[in-house]
Formats: C-alpha cells, sequence, structure tokens
C-alpha cells in the first residue's frame, strides 16, 4: 500500500497529477481544489495516497491533507457515494465547510457538488452526523454547538438568533459561527436580541 508520496510535479491534467518520484511517474487522481493548490510542473509536491486495488486496476487518489483523505474514505461509507462523488465533493466543499454542513443538516451545501442529488445529500448529511465531529478538524471546538442546531434541540434564543442572521442574507454557517463566537465571549443566558446584536458585531469583524 503507498500512503505518501513527494516527488516532483511531472503534468497537470484535469483530474490527476502525475508526480515523478526517482524516476517513476505516479498518476494520482485529486479533487479539483487539490489540484489547484499544487504547484506547476517541475516543482516539488508531496501527496497523501488512497490506494485502491481492484482485479482489473490499481488506481491512486492523492490529498494535501490527511484530514482531506479521512473525508475521502468518510464519504464512500454513505451508500451511492463511490470515489467519482467523493473527489466531487471534495472540489466544491472544504472538509470544514463538510464538516459544517452535515453538523448543520445543510443538505443545500451538499447537493452544490456535481453528481450530488438531493437524495444523496440527505443520506450524507444523515448517515455521518455522528461522525463528523471526528474530522471536523480545526472546526472541531464548535461542531458540537452545530449538531444541536442542526438537530433542533439548541435553546430558543440560540436557534432565534441564529435564523434572524439567516433571514439578514448570511449563511446558516456564517450565522452558526457568529452566534457561537457570541457565546464563547460571554453570552451565555443572553436572550434572542442580545444574542442577534452579538452576532452582526461578531460578523463586522
Amino acid at each position: 500500500m503507498i500512503g505518501k508520496l513527494k516527488g516532483t510535479i511531472d503534468e497537470i491534467g484535469e483530474d490527476y497529477v502525475v508526480l515523478d518520484v526517482h524516476g517513476v511517474g505516479y498518476v494520482a487522481h485529486c479533487s479539483a481544489r487539490t489540484l489547484s493548490k499544487l504547484g506547476s510542473a517541475g516543482e516539488a509536491a508531496a501527496l497523501f495516497i488512497e490506494t485502491y486495488v481492484r482485479e482489473d486496476q490499481l488506481k491512486l487518489f492523492g490529498f494535501l491533507t490527511a484530514l482531506e483523505r479521512e473525508w475521502f474514505r468518510l464519504l464512500q461509507t454513505v451508500q451511492g457515494v463511490g470515489s467519482k462523488v467523493a473527489l466531487a465533493l471534495l472540489s466544491t466543499l472544504t472538509t470544514s465547510e463538510l464538516a459544517n454542513a452535515v453538523a448543520l443538516q445543510d443538505k443545500t451545501s451538499v447537493v452544490r457538488a456535481p453528481g450530488v442529488g438531493p437524495k444523496v445529500a440527505v443520506r450524507i448529511v444523515t448517515e455521518l452526523k455522528n461522525k463528523a465531529p471526528a474530522f471536523a478538524g480545526e472546526m472541531s471546538a464548535s461542531i458540537g454547538f452545530k449538531q444541536e442546531l442542526g438537530e433542533g434541540v439548541a435553546s430558543a434564543p440560540v436557534a432565534d438568533a441564529v435564523s434572524a442572521l439567516t433571514n439578514l442574507g448570511y449563511s446558516r454557517d456564517q450565522a452558526a459561527n457568529a452566534v457561537a463566537a457570541a457565546l464563547k465571549n460571554g453570552g451565555e443566558g443572553d436572550d434572542s436580541a442580545k444574542l442577534i446584536r452579538l452576532g452582526l458585531k461578531e460578523l463586522a469583524r
């Protein structure tokens, strides 16, 4: 099994990169996001690798971070999500955005990815909701709060504040982050009107 490759970029295609490692060219399929962050031909690069071995083929998938690779694996535990759809999701959303979408049960964000229909989006946010916190990365501190919002068990002032900020044109994720920050900065126990004011202050930063 190949876990990581470090070498020189030989070629970048539409959905793959050829990495020259000591004279051997490895073809690694990557998300559009990963490809956009790689350098140009001749530059050094390192990729975390997921190896697929089938009867008729051996295929490598490359990722800039181990967390991105973990999400690639996790997404494919959902029925209807294969490697192509998983890469499309990782091309459309960052790992933090995926964790947020699952926690908030935000099907609209998930369905933006090519090849992801409403039914698959529902399965993704439903089946992964208890697993997402472990794959939240830098968002892990606020993911529990967002799960409460997604499951409809957050306190009334919190839910009302997030709803009000969303109605003002902010995304559900932006609104949730702002209210979470307001609570962290001493807003616990406040009514929705004060949480909205504190949330707007956070959004204005």
